[in-house]
């Protein structure tokens, strides 16, 4: 792989000259869903699928950049001076949303760039391509130009800081925490309130991680979820009139029965009970997976799952036809839809010697229901962001 990159930079911009190669990983959340900008726990993984991007300092201001994955667009030139985010520039906005962020926060960039990416994550998948990509420009550019002070968290909340600043999506930490800390085997158990977080290893000896792309991306995604932000902000404002609290995600599910009927609008009080009981499954599927309960851990997935069809709302029919011929399927464990909705992908625990006849006979039952194919990817769980 690295070796072709290598190749292509070469007949792009040049072989010549010290050229360095990067990775950042994609993610899955296992469990936690929309919770992260609720002061919630999340449960993600980072995965062996991702962004590569090789690199090599310029002599001037200018930014070249190149993706292997829309080739067609050729090389898009950019300079320092204008880190401005505009439609023409396309994927380009993500990369430069970090440059700017570095700038931002004085770490000025002394010179532009010669940039190449491909990324195996699939595009609209929900599986973090955005902060994949943005994660990776933290870790070339801190390498470059030498800002070691950076840490691999303040580099995910660059790329955060990046995304909800300068492209405009509202996202929480945990796309761009999940790339940048992921560990090889392991989830992270993170408290987005706090940042305070533990790796949990995810064994799973007798079953496989599946996720299975819905092949449909409605385009609603961003205006839907700042939306659902903008819900569980307004539910917040109510609450904080009868109990002192400062996210949603402090609330036990007693505790939000208890003063639920001061939230006025009714959708809003749907919205802040999935925040709540979503961030308490979170907190006991982590237990349930140090326990080798993954039957309990499941169990816990799939609760997530209708609640962020029935009370956030967030899902879609070809999605929940996934997870409905999944249910039914005797090798799953637990299914779900993962990242922000409207589409994308669901997670799926399916046991070792079902894994096969899952992707068949799902496959060809969604094609029949829906009329296309769905994507299969047997997912394993790897490092986060590095200079390889």
């Amino acid at each position: 792989m690295e070796r072709d990159l290598m190749k292509k930079f070469a007949e792009i911009y040049g072989g010549e000259g010290d050229i360095r190669s990067y990775f950042a990983p994609g993610r899955v959340n296992l469990i936690g869903e929309h919770t992260d900008y609720n002061g919630g726990h999340v449960f993600p993984c980072a995965l062996t699928l991702g962004t590569y991007g090789l690199a090599r300092k310029r002599e001037d201001n200018k930014l070249r950049f190149y993706s292997v994955n829309f080739s067609r667009l050729g090389v898009i030139e950019s300079s320092l001076e204008e880190l401005v985010p505009s439609e023409k520039a396309g994927w380009t906005n993500y990369p430069k949303g970090v440059m700017w962020t570095f700038e931002k926060r004085g770490y000025k960039l002394p010179s532009g760039v010669d940039f190449l990416i491909y990324g195996n994550i699939p595009n609209g998948s929900g599986l973090s391509s955005s902060a994949s990509l943005e994660v990776l420009t933290g870790v070339m550019l801190k390498d470059l130009f030498g800002f070691e002070d950076l840490t691999m968290q303040d580099l995910a909340l660059i790329g955060q800081y990046s995304e909800n600043n300068f492209n405009g999506m509202n996202c929480g930490i945990m796309d761009q925490f999940a790339s940048a800390m992921g560990k090889k085997d392991c989830a992270i158990f993170l408290d987005t309130s706090t940042l305070e977080f533990e790796y949990a290893p995810v064994k799973l000896p007798d079953a496989k991680i599946v996720i299975t792309n819905s092949k449909v991306k409605h385009s609603l995604v961003e205006s839907s979820y700042n939306d659902r932000r903008n819900e569980c902000e307004t539910a917040l404002a109510d609450l904080k009139k009868v109990v002192e609290i400062q996210a949603l995600g402090e609330l036990t599910e007693e505790a939000f029965e208890k003063y639920k009927e001061a939230i006025q609008d009714p959708v809003c009080r749907r919205r802040a009970k999935h925040a709540v009981y979503e961030n308490q499954r979170a907190i006991k599927a982590v237990q349930a997976l140090k326990a080798d309960n993954i039957e309990e851990f499941g169990r816990l997935m799939n609760a997530s799952h209708v609640s962020l069809r029935d009370d956030y709302e967030v899902s879609c029919q070809e999605i929940d036809i996934l997870v409905d011929l999944a249910w039914n399927h005797p090798g799953v464990i637990g299914s779900r839809i993962t990242g922000g909705g409207f589409g994308g992908c669901t997670v799926s625990i399916v046991k070792n010697e079902e894994v096969e006849d899952f992707v068949q006979s799902i496959g060809r039952e969604y094609k029949a229901k829906v009329g296309h194919e769905a994507e299969f990817y047997v997912v394993e769980i790897g490092d986060g962001a590095r200079k390889l």
